[in-house]
């Protein structure tokens, strides 16, 4: 059988190692035939990685997408709910490692999937209240939030060096 893992961080500081850890431990386990994948920095819009794994998965180039826990698959029930009817229709079976569910027929397991999809979204959404309060507190105590003004924001900036010098980060002088 041949699984995708999708390991999932959301800040570049952050770090998937221990779901890598854990999920090549369990594909080794089951003597599956596995390729991991990881996406760093991702958002609610952007994730590549996600987005490709999907799209193999649709077409048939994996049998199963396994992911550590819900939360790192889908960021709201609705996707996580999307999603999923999308795979099982395309034979693709999903498995969630710490959430130990597995999409298969089982109405059981999709009311499993459906509460803690809710569980998720609802912890996040308290985090995200939780942020802008503190945010809102520490502006009303006078902090000037965001990065301080310098004397590179008063200068004019070069527009073409940084995208040159970009493309041509692989090339070696001689």
């Amino acid at each position: 059988m041949k699984v995708y893992i999708y390991c999932r961080v959301s800040t570049r500081e952050q770090n998937p190692e221990n779901q890598r850890i854990d999920m090549e431990r369990w594909a080794k386990a089951q003597g599956f035939s596995y390729q991991i994948l990881e996406e760093k920095e991702s958002s609610r819009k952007t994730r590549p990685i996600k987005n490709r794994i999907f799209q193999d998965a649709i077409a048939g180039k994996c049998d199963m997408v396994a992911v550590w826990k819900l939360d790192r698959w889908a960021r709201s029930l609705q996707e996580l709910v999307n999603d999923l009817s999308i795979l099982k229709q395309n034979k693709v079976e999903f498995f969630s490692l710490k959430d130990n569910l597995k999409l298969d027929n089982s109405p059981s397991n999709m009311l499993m999937v459906h509460i803690l999809g809710a569980f998720a979204e609802f912890e996040r959404s308290l985090i995200s209240e939780r942020t802008l309060a503190g945010l809102e507190r520490t502006k009303k105590n006078g902090v000037k939030l965001g990065r301080p003004k310098g004397s590179s924001d008063k200068k004019r900036r070069k527009r073409s060096g940084y995208l040159l010098r970009w493309q041509n980060r692989d090339k070696v002088a001689v």
